[in-house]
Order: structure tokens, then C-alpha cells, then sequence
């Protein structure tokens, strides 16, 4: 019996021993593990070279797996509401074109019968001593900043209507050619400022994008030509018709540039006013087709402007056809083809019914005229 309880009493102390190493080791183990867990990667299991497989764990159903998702199926964006607004647009652009010729004329003809009676009441009460000694009244800085106006002044006169048409469009040019420059309105310039058929924002883009320029050369390129073509064509339009059809075909091109893009499945941004210039460009050379140009650098190389149309539609429809990305072939000839039809039969479709329009426009100006002054005559008639 004294045998007996020695030996369980040893192996009782044994058992304790072994637990509490055990204890220890895990607690050890555990600590290393929060201790290095985060800062070394786990190990990776050896491969050898050649065909060997691993054996994995399968996996619980309704676990992720490891291959890769599919690809995201991109829809071809619809054009209904694009079109809608190029509808909209074109026939609100030349509404307001007719109805600004109108206040346009009527302006002019109330500033002459001004001007005439400020002439002859300034002929008849004063003379030119007087002016003479106003003139000497006034610093230098004064006579300065008069003279500098008057030659701003003359130079603007001596512009055609045209040129001063175009010159308040480049401006507008070279101003979002300014704010493409500052980084903080760079996303604002991308979602407003470029035509793209798989963007969010695709209606408003369409007009504004035709005033948007990245590039100092591209803006360059496309004012020139306007700059040179603007006397014709507003001497051929007048200057509100001009403005409908450039503001038209900036609009018409654009859309006939997602049309195009949608087709092909090629989703990506433009802007210029490539579209709105090859309209003013095409409808000139349609009405001028014998009219002679040069190119600037090789003055001695002449062309009609019958055959420069013809070559630059053909360039277009080849780089159309042939999947060039260096300019939007699609909206130069949606653009060129909208000037071609527009001088040949848009301008009796269009402009010269206006007159319904003009007439209703005078009604509702002549009758509020006179519903205010009734109002403001009526308390006296009481």
C-alpha cells in the first residue's frame, strides 16, 4: 500500500507539471502571435517546379472563391433625350434669332431719331469755344485715357459686322480656355465643358463643349478660320441668323458625333468648335463655290472653295470610315452637312417663316406697353 501511494502521488505531480508547461507554452505562443501577427505576412506554402498540384480546403457554400468577377457589361447609353434637346434647342436658337432682329431694328431706328435731336441741340446751343475749353480743363492723364478710347473706339468701327461677331465668341473661347487652366474647376470642366454619350450630364455639354478648347493650337485653328469667314457669312445671314445656325450646328454635330460613337461602341470625350465652324465654312463655299483661298504659309498655293469643301468632306468621311481618332470626323461632317443644307433649304423652311412668330412677339409687347400705361394712367382718370 505504501508502494501504491508513492506511485499515484507521482504521477499526480507529473500530470500537474505537464499541464501547467502546457498552459505556459499556448499562453507563449499566444502572446507571439498577437505580438507579430500584424507585421509578418503568413507563410506561403512551397511549390515545386513542374506540374505539381496543391492540395487546398474546400471551401463552406456560400463562401467568396478566389476567381476573378466578371467584367462589368456596359450598356450603349440612349440618345432619346440628346436628341430631344437638339431639337429643342435649334428651334429655340433661331425663335430668339428672329425675335432679337426685331429689337435689333427697332433699337436702331429709336437711336437715330436720338442721335438726330442730340446733334441738332447741341449745334444749336453750344459752340466750339466751349468744347475748346473743356478740352483745356482736363489733365494729361485724362486726354490720354480719352484719345486711347477714341482709337479703341475707331478700330472696333472700322470692324465689319461679322468680325464683331466673332470677336465676342473668341472672347468667350479664350475665357474657358482660362478655366481649363486653374486645377480646382478641372472636374467641372470634364462633366460640363466635353461631349460624351456615356457621361451622366449629356445635354448641356453638347453647346457648351463648342466653346471649350484644351489646346492653344486647336483654339487657334478654329477662331481663325471663323474670323476669316465671319464677313461672309453674316453679310449673306445677317448677324442673328448667324448666330442661330452656329449655335445649331454646334449642337447638330455634337449630336451626330454621339451617334456615331454610340455605333461604334468607342465612348470617349470631345470639345471644340470644329462642328459650329465647318457649318460656317461649307455654307460660304456653298453659296461662293468660285470664290478663290490660299493657304496661309504658301500664299502662291491656290483653290476654290468649291474643291477645299470637297476635299475636307472627303478627309472626314475617310477618317469616319476608317476609325481615326485624331479629330471627331463625325462632327466635322455633321456640321459641314448642316451648313450645305441650310443655305440650299433651311433658310426658306426656316427663316422666312418668322414672320408669325415676329408678329405675335409685337402684339404681346404692344399690348403690355399699353397695359402699363393704363395702369399708371388710370388713378388720374378716376
Amino acid at each position: 500500500m505504501a508502494w501504491k501511494g508513492c506511485v499515484v502521488k507521482w504521477a499526480k505531480a507529473e500530470f500537474i507539471k505537464r499541464t501547467d508547461s502546457i498552459s505556459r507554452s499556448s499562453r507563449i505562443n499566444y502572446y507571439n502571435q498577437q505580438r507579430c501577427g500584424f507585421c509578418q505576412e503568413a507563410k506561403k506554402p512551397k511549390t515545386r517546379k513542374g506540374n505539381v498540384t496543391q492540395q487546398t480546403k474546400p471551401s463552406p457554400p456560400g463562401a467568396g472563391t478566389t476567381d476573378p468577377p466578371p467584367p462589368p457589361i456596359l450598356r450603349r447609353p440612349t440618345l432619346f433625350r440628346p436628341l430631344m434637346f437638339t431639337v429643342g434647342f435649334t428651334g429655340c436658337s433661331f425663335g430668339a434669332a428672329a425675335i432679337l432682329q426685331y429689337e435689333t431694328l427697332k433699337s436702331r431706328v429709336r437711336t437715330a431719331k436720338d442721335g438726330e435731336e442730340l446733334e441738332k441741340l447741341v449745334l444749336g446751343s453750344q459752340d466750339m469755344a466751349y468744347w475748346h475749353d473743356w478740352w483745356n480743363q482736363l489733365s494729361g492723364f485724362q486726354r490720354q485715357l480719352i484719345l486711347l478710347v477714341s482709337k479703341v473706339d475707331d478700330f472696333w468701327n472700322s470692324l465689319t459686322e461679322g468680325q464683331r461677331t466673332a470677336t465676342g465668341i473668341i472672347a468667350i473661347n479664350a475665357a474657358i480656355l482660362c478655366c481649363w487652366r486653374i486645377p480646382s474647376m478641372q472636374r467641372t470642366m470634364v462633366k460640363y465643358f466635353t461631349s460624351n454619350p456615356a457621361s451622366k450630364t449629356r445635354c448641356l455639354p453638347m453647346i457648351l463643349s463648342c466653346f471649350s478648347h484644351y489646346s492653344i493650337f486647336h483654339m487657334l485653328a478654329n477662331m481663325y478660320v471663323l474670323w476669316m469667314f465671319s464677313s461672309g457669312i453674316v453679310s449673306l445671314l445677317g448677324r442673328e441668323q448667324f448666330l442661330a445656325v452656329y449655335l445649331s450646328a454646334g449642337v447638330i454635330s455634337t449630336m451626330v458625333s454621339y451617334v456615331s460613337k454610340a455605333a461604334t461602341g468607342q465612348f470617349y470625350p470631345s470639345l471644340g468648335a470644329s462642328g459650329a465652324v465647318m457649318a460656317v465654312l461649307a455654307a460660304v463655299c456653298t453659296k461662293a463655290p468660285e470664290a478663290e483661298f490660299g493657304i496661309i504659309f504658301l500664299p502662291m498655293v491656290t483653290f476654290s472653295a468649291g474643291n477645299a469643301l470637297k476635299a475636307l468632306v472627303a478627309i472626314d468621311t475617310a477618317g469616319l470610315m476608317l476609325g481615326w481618332r485624331f479629330f471627331d470626323h463625325a462632327a466635322h461632317l455633321g456640321g459641314a452637312l448642316f451648313g450645305i443644307w441650310y443655305v440650299t433649304y433651311g433658310h426658306k423652311l426656316i427663316w422666312t417663316k418668322r414672320e408669325p412668330l415676329v408678329k405675335l412677339w409685337h402684339d404681346a409687347r404692344s399690348s403690355g406697353s399699353r397695359g402699363s400705361g393704363s395702369d399708371s394712367g388710370g388713378p388720374g382718370h378716376q
